[in-house]
């Protein structure tokens, strides 16, 4: 009778690799939910990038060398930024998912190579909640202030933080 160890055991049923491509495989479908989310409900989403942007309700800070945008055409044109910016890392996220797939049992310099989409994918998500909502939202026009504004910087902080913790994994050279 032969004994298997555990570790072949794991290592059979997943190795690192593999738990990369999830990885990244869940920040595409984060950024693309996300992007859906926004779509399905583009009327709030407008209200809530009108209200962040107009400085609404700032108490704490009432005053602000970034003026408030309130022409609809602005409004609309940072709403659609960012959608089509979570729509592109969800994509290239979901492309870089595949490309690591095909190559999940290549050499580790063609599995290196095939990060290369994963890696944008995650870092665009980093530059969406992070620097779109976290710079922009949070620093420059103090969305912190608000109820609302809280709410979306939790939320991007958590967003950003999740594709710079798969960004950092996924970039980890492969042997």
């Amino acid at each position: 009778m032969r004994c298997v160890s555990a570790k072949n055991q794991v290592g059979e049923f997943m190795n690192v690799r593999q738990i990369k491509i999830f990885f990244v495989v869940i920040i595409a479908l984060l950024c693309l939910v996300y992007a859906g989310q926004n779509v399905a409900n583009l009327e709030a989403a407008y209200q809530s990038f009108a209200y962040v942007l107009g400085n609404v309700d700032h108490t704490v800070y009432t005053s602000s060398f970034i003026p408030s945008i309130t022409s609809p055409a602005l409004i609309w044109t940072a709403l659609v930024i960012v959608v089509a910016s979570e729509f592109l890392a969800g994509l290239l996220a979901a492309r870089g998912a595949l490309a690591m797939w095909s190559a999940r049992n290549a050499s580790a310099e063609e599995f290196n190579q095939a990060k290369k989409l994963a890696l944008v994918g995650s870092g665009l998500g980093v530059v969406i909640w992070l620097g779109f909502f976290g710079v922009g939202g949070g620093a420059a026009f103090q969305m912190w202030q608000t109820a609302i504004g809280v709410a979306s910087l939790e939320g991007a902080f958590q967003f950003s933080t999740s594709c710079a913790i798969v960004f950092i994994i996924v970039s980890m050279t492969d042997a």
